[in-house]
């Protein structure tokens, strides 16, 4: 089944914006630690819930509290993290610059195949390399190759880079790429406004403005909202 790029747009969009929740709209914020598409639940509408809390944790308060065995699944996981057990927001944050990949090529984050050449078995090395070189067409799913989508993808392509950064610290946080997310995705529905950059700029700022006033539903988070309280009470 083709999904356009539209419906994936949506679909990085509410997953991003259900992990800025748990990063930023808790009294702690908590950290999913395995983010990953097959954590990610669609309904017949096409519309995401991040699910699958086994790795969760509380973010720690001082830095003893770190100490931790690496959980995640291959492909996905911050290589930061894999060197240090440290798990942070931003960890979250490389996996779901993962995911944005897997939305734009429809590959495997890592392929085993043991014919594969060494820099092409992980989807973030190959994405990296093709971005340096400027051949993102080359990996892209051919079913969001349009003309009139060159724009949006690159800005995503962008923001996955950005995602995928090795320190930590230079990555954006959820909450930013769920704003940015949500602005192409305005964008998209209003395609009109590309002609005009200044309308563009208008609508982006509008966009961002509205994402980061608007106050999250107990019924879109209410799977979330239960992780939080699971967490916070101990259990």
């Amino acid at each position: 089944m083709c999904i356009p790029l539209s419906t994936r747009l949506g679909i990085a969009h509410e997953s991003a914006d259900a992990l800025a929740y748990l990063h930023s709209s808790t009294s702690t914020p908590i950290l999913h630690g395995d983010v990953k598409s097959s954590n990610i639940l669609l309904d017949t509408d096409h519309q995401a819930k991040v699910f699958d809390f086994g790795a969760s944790i509380l973010a720690p308060t001082d830095k003893s509290q770190f100490i931790t065995l690496v959980h995640g699944t291959c492909g996905y996981l911050d290589p930061k993290y894999m060197q240090t057990n440290l798990l942070t927001d931003k960890s979250d944050v490389y996996s779901f610059g993962v995911v944005l990949l897997e939305l734009l090529t429809a590959k495997l984050p890592f392929n085993f195949n043991p014919d594969v050449p060494a820099h092409e078995k992980s989807l973030s090395m190959m994405f990296m390399y093709a971005m340096k070189e400027n051949k993102l067409d080359q990996i892209l799913d051919i079913e969001i190759k349009d003309g009139d989508n060159t724009e949006i993808i690159k800005e995503i392509a962008e923001l996955a880079v950005r995602c995928l950064e090795m320190c930590g610290d230079n990555r954006q946080s959820m909450k930013e790429v769920a704003e940015k997310l949500d602005s192409l995705r305005k964008v998209m529905q209003h395609p009109w406004v590309q002609r005009n950059p200044e309308e563009t700029e208008c609508l982006l700022g509008e966009a961002s403005s509205m994402a980061s006033s608007t106050i999250t539903s107990v019924a879109y988070f209410s799977i979330e909202k239960k992780v939080v309280n699971d967490l916070q009470s101990g259990r």
